[in-house]
């Protein structure tokens, strides 16, 4: 079994992002500007935004974040992101989600410029995206294609399993790795709550993508003999071995899951650094305006 090291690549993602960034600023130009719009005082999202800025400071993009009160109308967060999509200063931005129940996440999401979309959730980025046209990639599904990349996973040809259909994650990667290029050419099945015998497809996969949102989901009885696990999923659950009182697991039972596995994502440190430094890889295409020119 080998261990995929989401911050190893993570790293050197960055490192390759700030020696463009740094000709850029040596040259006397701008760096890119990412910015963020944060609603309320959920405790995730404000851990993600901080982490977002601080790889944004590490590698020279610029960095600024609008917080908002939980009681935001949905129209003053309109005028927000209005005011981001008109602000030639700022190449790319995210609206954090979940969003509070009164606010439609869609409508938001709609009201983005899909130049400016560095989650990549737009409907026009997710349709160049599945044609196979340029397009700002959403985070998570972009982290997983350089992890299997950079790890040199071979793909093509290759039976992929994917647990979870979500339009951040399962949707998307399931589009990517069933392309004509690399990664991808693989044969993708997408699994999920409503799927009979989950179980046995799940044994049945070279490549298992779990993002299920469920702690420990996937055990070792699921997973066929060198398959590759790519762990989405990360969660507080309670335990009486750590300070804190609780420990972070994924979706899948990693010490048993890792027996059966010839790579292997960890949680924490798999996907999760590769999220956010993918925001960072769609930051750099919107200031140079690779997309849309």
């Amino acid at each position: 079994m080998k261990l995929i090291d989401g911050k190893e690549i993570a790293q050197q993602i960055k490192n390759e992002i700030a020696a463009e960034v740094g000709v850029m600023i040596d040259n006397g130009e701008d760096g890119p500007h990412l910015a963020a719009v944060l609603v309320g005082d959920d405790p995730a999202s404000h851990t993600y935004v901080k982490a977002k800025e601080k790889a944004c400071k590490e590698v020279g993009i610029v960095s600024s974040l609008y917080q908002l009160p939980a009681t935001v109308t949905e129209n003053e967060l309109f005028e927000v992101v209005d005011y981001l999509n008109n602000d030639d200063q700022v190449d790319g931005f995210i609206v954090q989600l979940p969003l509070p129940d009164h606010i439609d996440a869609k409508k938001i999401i709609d009201r983005i410029n899909p130049a400016k979309d560095a989650d990549g959730f737009h409907p026009m980025n997710f349709g160049r995206m599945a044609l196979n046209l340029p397009a700002y990639i959403p985070a998570t599904p972009y982290g997983i294609l350089q992890l299997l990349e950079r790890s040199k996973i071979e793909t093509q040809g290759k039976h992929c399993v994917v647990l979870g259909r979500s339009h951040i994650v399962g949707s998307p990667i399931s589009i990517l790795l069933s392309r004509k290029t690399y990664p991808g050419n693989a044969t993708v099945t997408v699994c999920h709550s409503r799927t009979k015998d989950l179980r046995q497809i799940a044994k049945s996969a070279d490549i298992l993508i779990v993002a299920m949102g469920q702690p420990e989901f996937v055990t070792e009885d699921m997973v066929k003999k060198d398959a590759v696990v790519i762990d989405v999923g990360i969660h507080r659950v309670p335990s009486d071995k750590t300070k804190s009182g609780f420990r972070l697991v994924g979706d899948v039972k990693f010490d048993e899951v890792s027996k059966n596995a010839s790579y292997i994502t960890p949680v924490p440190g798999g996907v999760g650094p590769m999220t956010i430094v993918s925001l960072l890889m769609n930051t750099l295409k919107a200031h140079k305006k690779e997309i849309y020119g």
